[in-house]
C-alpha cells in the first residue's frame, strides 16, 4: 500500500441521556453512531462528501465489516474524544476508531476501539468495484 500521510481526524463529544442503556452505560449500538460521526467529519476535512460523490459518480460506499472492542464503557454526561485514522483506502476504505475520555489522574484513557470497512459499489447494478475511485483514494491519501 503506497500512501503519502494517513490521514485522521477528532471529533469532541458528551454523551447524552438517550445513548444510555438500563444498567446506565452507553448502549453498545450507540458507539457505531459516535464512529460514523467521526467518519463523516473525516470525510469532510479531507473534501469528500460522499453523498455529492454518489450523485456525481453513482457509487455508494457501504459498510461491510464493523468491528468495535469496549474496555472502559461511557456514562452520562462523560467528555470525549473520537478518533478517526484511516488505515487503507485502494481497494477498500479501512477506518480505525478510538475513543478517549480522561482519566482519573489527568491523562486520557481508552474506552473503546473498533474498525469499519466500506467497499465502493456501483449503483443501480450493485455490482462491487475492487477499488476505490481515484478521487476519493487521493483525497484519503492513497
Amino acid at each position: 500500500m503506497n500512501h503519502k500521510k494517513q490521514i485522521s481526524h477528532e471529533v469532541n463529544l458528551s454523551v447524552p441521556f438517550h445513548d444510555l442503556d438500563p444498567m446506565h452505560i452507553v448502549w453498545h449500538g450507540n458507539y457505531l453512531k459516535y464512529f460514523d460521526i467521526a467518519r463523516f467529519e473525516l470525510f469532510s476535512s479531507a473534501g469528500i462528501d460522499l453523498y455529492e460523490f454518489y450523485k456525481k459518480t453513482n457509487y455508494l460506499f457501504p459498510l461491510t465489516k464493523t468491528s468495535t472492542k469496549h474496555i472502559i464503557p461511557l456514562k452520562y454526561n462523560d467528555a470525549f474524544t473520537c478518533k478517526a485514522t484511516v488505515i487503507e483506502a485502494q481497494i477498500k476504505i479501512v477506518i480505525d476508531f478510538e475513543i478517549r475520555r480522561p482519566g482519573p489522574s489527568g491523562s486520557d484513557e481508552v474506552c473503546t476501539k473498533g474498525r469499519g470497512e466500506q467497499v465502493a459499489v456501483k449503483y443501480p447494478e450493485m455490482e462491487i468495484m475492487f477499488e476505490i475511485p481515484g478521487e476519493i483514494r487521493k483525497a484519503l491519501g492513497y
